[in-house]
């Protein structure tokens, strides 16, 4: 207890020592960035970017090792076995960022140490889109987030969720939004899907499936150049679609009979990294924000809080858990120590 007006009460931040940070392979140096603020704290940091970028991984290691003393800062390449080794190690926080199934395996790892963990997975983000909708705004929307990287980023549209009534106009406006594009396989520019086991898992989906392929955007799907052009899918809540996260161009379609419905369906699966609602009702806005859980939420846009200064990113539940972005990566990789100067002491900074 403070017991005298000399008596003072503060907190104190500090590093919490070594960070290890492990990068996925679709977006490699912006989601290397929560280094900038672990180092700000007063942290050394190791970088584990993915083998699946290896001229990335090769050059960020060379600028590293010029720049940074190894015991401040280095970058260790490698796969699988490189990380399982590197997991071995004792760290005082890891930051992953990736799928569910590897985030079990680093969690058990760091089990060992009590290290804490923030993990930055995904999900299937819903796509509400309900009779009030400016359909406009929602094919924009899905036309910046399946061309963006392939539709391979954890917070893309992974499937729309509609009404009966309202499934052909959405496939029309999103088709129509991707029919004046032209074919997106003659633009280099266009984002191709990463690698083969890859192309496969999403192949194999437009095989699998028990829908109908209700729209195919310009070009054809290409082995050898590893494109594949979106696809819009209608299918059941049973569909293989709806089993996993999709991680590409290819857009299933859901209609059930109402908002209640559709909220229904979102509740009972595993809570996404984001969630996005088409509307111009304010009560149902508000419904779904209140009534769904999610990492995060856009009304009326597609990643828009994702890219905002000031507001925290993260998931919940299956998603993630802990948070990044500016001042959120900078607390996250400190120790706040309270501290009580008694008997007139101060503290010098």
């Amino acid at each position: 207890m403070l017991s005298a007006d000399s008596d003072s009460l503060f907190l104190v931040p500090e590093p919490l020592g070594v960070v290890l940070i492990i990068s996925p392979w679709n977006f490699p140096l912006v989601t290397s960035a929560p280094l900038v603020q672990a180092l700000a704290a007063g942290n050394t940091a190791i970088l584990k970017p993915s083998e699946l970028d290896p001229t990335f991984s090769a050059v960020f290691a060379k600028l590293v090792a010029k720049y940074f003393d190894e015991k401040e800062f280095a970058v260790v390449e490698g796969g699988a076995p490189e990380t399982t080794e590197l997991l071995k190690e004792r760290f005082d926080h890891i930051l992953y960022t990736g799928c569910p199934p590897v985030a079990k395996i680093i969690m058990a790892a760091a089990a060992k140490h009590l290290t804490p963990v923030t993990l930055e997975l995904g999900g299937k983000n819903p796509v509400f889109v309900d009779e009030s909708a400016d359909l406009a705004l929602l094919a924009q929307g899905i036309v910046f987030a399946k061309l963006l990287n392939a539709g391979q980023i954890c917070v893309c549209a992974d499937y729309i969720v509609t009404t009966p009534s309202m499934k052909p106009k959405v496939i029309a406006a999103v088709s129509s939004a991707f029919d004046a594009l032209g074919d997106m396989s003659k633009v280099k520019e266009n984002a191709r899907i990463v690698n083969e086991r890859h192309y496969q898992r999403l192949t194999s989906l437009l095989q699998k499936t028990k829908g109908k392929v209700v729209y195919k955007a310009g070009g054809e799907i290409s082995p050898s150049d590893k494109f594949i052009p979106v696809h819009l899918i209608d299918v059941d809540v049973d569909d293989e679609f709806m089993k996993e996260e999709i991680f590409g161009p290819l857009l299933p379609i859901l209609s059930l009979p109402s908002f209640d419905a559709a909220v229904d369906y979102i509740k009972r699966n595993e809570k996404p990294l984001a969630s996005y609602l088409f509307t111009s009702d304010e009560a149902q806005s508000s419904r779904f924000i209140r009534e769904t859980s999610a990492g995060g939420v856009t009304v009326n846009g597609i990643m828009s809080h994702c890219f905002a200064p000031g507001v925290p990113f993260g998931g919940v539940g299956n998603s993630g858990m802990g948070k990044i972005n500016g001042k959120f990566s900078f607390e996250l990789f400190s120790h706040e120590k309270p501290v009580c100067l008694k008997a007139g002491l101060t503290y010098k900074h």
